[in-house]
């Protein structure tokens, strides 16, 4: 009887060695792939498109005011900025250009500002039908809104001025003038739609809740409720406190004394929590926590607050969540990244740290010869795409746009 025979002929081998390289190759790319789709950073480490939003060639400021508000309309197809040809940025006008066309259009115009770091306070309200902003005219403070259907300006309120709400809603927050308020002490809330102003909080229940506090602070003075900041469904809020200062000027660091942070409840009328320490507090869309600054999340029910691992040390740092609340962009200055003081740079970190990224860096020792200086004020787009962010390199101060490459950010 003929013996069965062990031996492999070479064309087996080769066919059985491709089989494994293949299995191999397939296994390893979806591991890749697995990883990619659980990185949130994965589609801004490489192809990220940065520029201007106006062309270089423009002879004026272009002012993102504040990293709790985006400049984008919620649609996606404007921009809101501020402009201005003043050096110090302290009078201009209110713009919005389109993004595909490059179109540009004036909202408001003859304002004066506090200062180049908020500028005029504009935001996007009513799913992007109208906006609202703040500033100096005639010898008065208002908070205003202009429908965009009709470019209509309209004054909602006089002697205050204007927080952050949300572009979705009609509501914005109006306080008092922090240097000289007045009569104008409590948080009430504007509706930008029909013009009614609501008061949800009295600077006296403050007063009457957390009274030891309050006193050691202000000794006696009247304060107001001041930069309320309404949560994603506006039923929370957070603001500070401020006392009048040693002068009635509004352009200076003596105008006022600011104290800590309160939480409100505005659903349940009720105080949440209370901290001596306001950094620089945004909302996570959740609408339940608060981004500070060093990477840490609050609760914003208890004031418990948990920083994010392994994620670097940052100075300047304006944070801000994605729209999917998976990642957490900031500002800082390039002296924590071997750098120097004078530039700046946007970091991008993954929401549950552990990974980061520093997509720009700039020189940032320009801009607005104001004596509260721009800061970069990184936001995201409502679609996740883009984030937006100043840059005062030079004379001017400009808005920048970093953009993912070929939709790979979540949304349209």
């Amino acid at each position: 009887m003929k013996r069965a025979s062990h031996h492999t002929t070479l064309p087996a081998l080769l066919t059985f060695a491709g089989l494994a390289l293949t299995c191999f190759t397939s296994t390893t790319t979806t591991a890749h792939a697995e990883e990619a789709k659980d990185d949130p950073l994965a589609p801004w480490r490489s192809g990220v498109k940065i520029r201007s939003v106006l062309p270089e060639t423009a002879e004026r400021h272009s002012i993102h005011s504040y990293f709790n508000t985006c400049p984008e309309s919620p649609d996606g197809t404007q921009v809101l900025f501020y402009s201005s040809t003043a050096l110090n940025g302290h009078t201009g006008e209110v713009h919005i250009v389109n993004r595909a066309t490059g179109e540009e259009k004036t909202l408001v115009t003859n304002l004066e500002t506090e200062d180049a770091h908020r500028a005029a306070c504009q935001q996007w309200l009513s799913n992007g039908k109208r906006i609202s902003f703040h500033g100096l005219r005639d010898g008065t403070w208002f908070v205003g809104a202009v429908d965009l259907d009709t470019g209509k300006e309209r004054v909602l309120a006089k002697n205050r001025l204007s927080s952050w709400g949300q572009p979705n809603g009609d509501l914005v927050p109006i306080y008092g003038q922090h240097w000289d308020p007045g009569e104008h002490t409590n948080l009430e809330l504007c509706n930008s739609a029909t013009g009614e102003i609501k008061t949800v909080l009295t600077a006296q229940a403050v007063r009457d809740k957390y009274t030891p506090w309050v006193d050691k602070a202000f000794q006696g003075k009247p304060f107001i409720i001041f930069f309320p900041v309404l949560s994603p469904k506006a039923d929370r809020v957070f603001f500070k406190l401020a006392a009048p200062g040693i002068t009635r000027d509004p352009r200076g660091g003596a105008a006022s004394q600011r104290l800590g942070l309160v939480c409100y409840s505005i659903a349940e009328n009720r105080f949440l929590y209370q901290s001596d320490r306001w950094g620089h507090p945004s909302w996570h869309p959740d609408g339940k926590t608060i981004v500070e600054t060093s990477f840490t999340l609050f609760d914003s029910g208890n004031g418990k607050g948990t920083r994010l691992p392994e994620l670097p040390a940052v100075r300047g740092d304006h944070p801000s969540a994605s729209p999917d609340g998976k990642l957490i962009v900031t500002d800082s200055t390039m002296d924590k990244f071997g750098g120097d003081a004078n530039s700046w740079g946007i970091v991008l970190a993954d929401a549950r740290g552990g990974k980061h990224i520093l997509l720009h860096s700039f020189k940032n020792d320009g801009g607005a010869r104001s004596w509260r200086r721009s800061h970069p004020h990184p936001v995201f787009s409502a679609d996740g795409k883009r984030i937006y962010f100043n840059v005062s390199n030079g004379t001017w101060t400009r808005l920048y746009v970093a953009e993912v490459g070929d939709g790979a950010a979540a949304g349209k």
